[in-house]
């Protein structure tokens, strides 16, 4: 910081030393000035000292607000501009209530765009709620008239429906999430066997057949959000499997007491350049361009609520052969630590 400072004072020190080499030749060249070459190398010395020594302390002095204000950039809290540090001169004063009078204006916009995003997602909460009254109604009517194919097959449409409308409900209630946790020790295959019965009629419609093997486990988590991860990939299984594959579900209890779920289909697979870009939201990849079916959604929101709730999620896909999606659910204590680092950035 200091030669930032000694740049900016360069025009003044310039003009200190060029008065003072005018100052030399004024006595070099006037021959009525009888001066030894000694004594002025010893001025020219000591007023350099003294520029020097006059630079230091001028640094030290007018670069102390400077300095404290630098500090505040590492500093993330939300009231930063009233802990600005105390001014010294009147461009400092300035300074201050400039960035007062900006902070103040941003905090201002900030709240009216998180007043328009409450009411916004209150008002698609109440959407999907209104909505969801005449899907039941609709659902009551295809259990009644099962037996018809046209209604099991407007049944699987409507399952399509009834997905991308609960979808909707929980990317309005997603900004809440560390307010919405409910705690609970549940078998980690219940989970998923909970989801593939929601999906049991789109796998029948493509004779999809959903296996399970490996040992059941106890897993420490919130079962709404967790099952909401599981639908978002079980239905990207469902959606690129091929007509009478097999989706195997399978779970593990690794030496760290880590349980991993584990959901492997047998679809196109995803190409390997696809791979790493695959829960950035909006990426549909090349498969989900040709087939039309992707909104690039489910598998972000199935990141965002995942890396919430502590839970890692990994892909290995082989093209031409299918995707394999593990869940590595945390243990109880890291549970515990993640849910007191949310809280903490909450408060």
């Amino acid at each position: 910081m200091f030669i930032s400072y000694v740049k900016d004072m360069a025009s003044w020190i310039t003009f200190f030393l060029l008065s003072l080499g005018l100052a030399d030749m004024l006595i070099w060249l006037d021959q009525g000035i009888d001066t030894k070459f000694s004594s002025v190398l010893y001025v020219n010395v000591l007023l350099i000292t003294a520029l020097i020594l006059f630079v230091v302390w001028r640094y030290r002095k007018e670069m102390k607000f400077t300095k404290e204000l630098a500090a505040l950039t590492n500093d993330s809290a939300a009231d930063w501009h009233e802990i600005l540090p105390e001014t010294v001169f009147m461009r400092d004063e300035i300074t201050n209530e400039v960035l007062r009078l900006a902070a103040l204006s941003f905090s201002k916009e900030l709240a009216d765009v998180r007043r328009a995003n409450v009411i916004e997602s209150d008002y698609t909460a109440a959407w999907v709620h209104e909505v969801k009254a005449p899907l039941t109604a609709i659902k009551l009517l295809i259990d009644a008239h099962r037996n018809d194919p046209a209604i099991r097959k407007l049944e699987a449409e409507w399952l399509r429906v009834y997905l991308l409308i609960d979808q909707q409900l929980y990317i309005s209630r997603l900004p809440t999430l560390e307010a919405d946790y409910i705690v609970e020790n549940t078998d980690v295959q219940r989970l998923a066997a909970a989801e593939v019965r929601e999906l049991a009629t789109w796998c029948m419609e493509k004779n999809v057949a959903v296996e399970f093997e490996g040992e059941d486990a106890k897993v420490v988590t919130d079962v709404k959000w967790s099952r909401f991860i599981i639908r978002q990939i079980l239905t990207n299984a469902v959606k690129y499997s091929p007509t009478g594959s097999t989706i195997l579900i399978s779970t593990k209890v690794m030496p760290s007491a880590n349980v991993l779920l584990t959901i492997k289909d047998e679809g196109s697979g995803i190409p390997p350049h696809d791979l790493p870009r695959i829960f950035d939201k909006g990426f549909t990849g090349g498969t989900g361009r040709l087939q039309n079916a992707a909104t690039g959604l489910g598998l972000y929101l199935a990141k965002t609520v995942a890396d919430k709730l502590g839970i890692t999620l990994t892909t290995d896909s082989i093209l031409g052969q299918g995707t394999t999606v593990t869940l590595i659910f945390p243990t109880e204590n890291e549970f515990d630590q993640i849910r007191t680092v949310r809280k903490g950035k909450t408060n």
